[in-house]
């Protein structure tokens, strides 16, 4: 069978919203990205089969098929098709997994996979109606009633149902912004950003004191803007190759791709379908939690994170080894191929074997990737 490989990856700064990126029209921000990829992968845009984008609320700027518009931004030939994906927070992912089962089924040989989000220019939700994605549904009203589905009501019912205080919600966030800091300092991202720039959401300056002072989200509740992901703009691209890819055109593969899969869970409750995914995927993979070196999973909420780690049983020192999207932002779209290019560079830096990624996603969904570093 082929082997889907991962060969270079890019990613832009992740700017604040209203930041240093909000001018960037979205297609010129994944062009700019897309553009360094292939520079740094020394391949001829040419000779890539498709391009596959992730992209939540696709309208306005980020309208009409993204992933065809940022190719044709980057002055890229007109024969690569491309295609935008929403599977939610995780559609950076789900494109990366689209673009593995494309070269895995031998159909292509170099995918481009990414995502991009401007939510600076397209706010969170534009796309939905004002009164939600399911109402007036009938069928869906049958299944679940009225139960209302609501973020932010998702991470305060998981903090209640794991019994987190807000005391550990908020150490979490806070060791996030320090790890993101600290990467920042050392220069773990330098590799990572082919377009300059510097991330933009850490923040040196918060403390346990401050966050204690933030008002929850929701009356009752436990959350707070410092224990949920930053609003953000950002683009990342991966370079996905077959084996046949690599030889005929001598590339250095940098890890394979040795397990993809999506799952689904409670729509309402939504953001804990990572925890049954990743036991799925590591039985399917044949692997155990202490086999994976380090894992990525996304801080859309600090209570998702810690309800996973309570599960799943995983080393804390392996998680978001530095800092997630509490820190340095959760641009929708571009969120889960920036956390497979952070994963595959913290891999090569410390010298790990495997990693996985898993991502909570709207409709309770979460995709799972375990690359094997080469």
């Amino acid at each position: 069978m082929e082997s889907a490989y991962l060969v270079a990856a890019a990613r832009s700064p992740v700017g604040r919203r209203g930041g240093a990126l909000s001018g960037v029209h979205p297609a010129d921000l994944a062009g700019q990205v897309i553009a360094a990829l292939l520079d740094r992968a020394g391949v001829d845009p040419a000779e890539v089969d498709d391009v596959v984008l992730g992209c939540v609320d696709t309208v306005g700027p980020q309208s009409g098929d993204i992933a065809r518009t940022a190719w044709l931004a980057a002055g890229l030939p007109e024969h690569v098709p491309g295609v935008t994906v929403d599977r939610q927070c995780g559609s950076g992912q789900q494109a990366v997994h689209f673009a593995a089962q494309a070269v895995l089924s031998g159909t292509a040989g170099l995918v481009v996979a990414g995502g991009v989000q401007s939510m600076s220019r397209v706010p969170i939700g534009s796309a939905m109606a004002p009164a939600g994605p399911y109402a007036g549904s009938a069928g869906w009203a049958a299944r679940y009633g009225d139960r209302e589905v609501d973020q932010f009501r998702s991470a305060d019912a998981i903090a209640a149902k794991w019994a987190l205080s807000r005391a550990e919600l908020e150490d979490w966030a806070l060791t996030s912004h320090r790890r993101a800091i600290r990467a920042i300092d050392e220069g773990r991202f330098r590799a990572e950003i082919g377009t300059g720039g510097a991330d933009e959401g850490p923040r040196r300056d918060t403390s346990a004191e401050r966050m204690a002072a933030l008002a929850p989200l929701r009356p009752g509740g436990v959350t707070t803007a410092a224990t949920a992901s930053q609003l953000a703009d950002g683009a990342a691209a991966l370079l996905v190759a077959s084996g046949a890819a690599v030889r005929r055109y001598g590339l250095r593969p940098r890890a394979a791709v040795r397990h993809l899969s999506a799952r689904g869970g409670d729509p309402v409750l939504m953001l804990t379908a990572p925890i049954e995914a990743t036991g799925y995927a590591l039985r399917r993979a044949g692997l155990g939690i202490a086999d994976i070196d380090r894992f990525e999973v996304n801080e859309a909420f600090a209570s998702v994170v810690l309800a996973w780690l309570r599960e799943t049983g995983a080393d804390p020192a392996r998680v978001n080894v530095n800092g997630g999207a509490i820190a340095l932002g959760h641009p929708l779209g571009a969120t889960g191929a920036r956390l497979l290019t952070g994963l595959l560079h913290e891999l090569e830096r410390c010298g790990g074997r495997y990693g996985l990624l898993t991502m909570c996603e709207g409709g309770g969904q979460a995709n799972v990737t375990i690359v094997e570093r080469l």
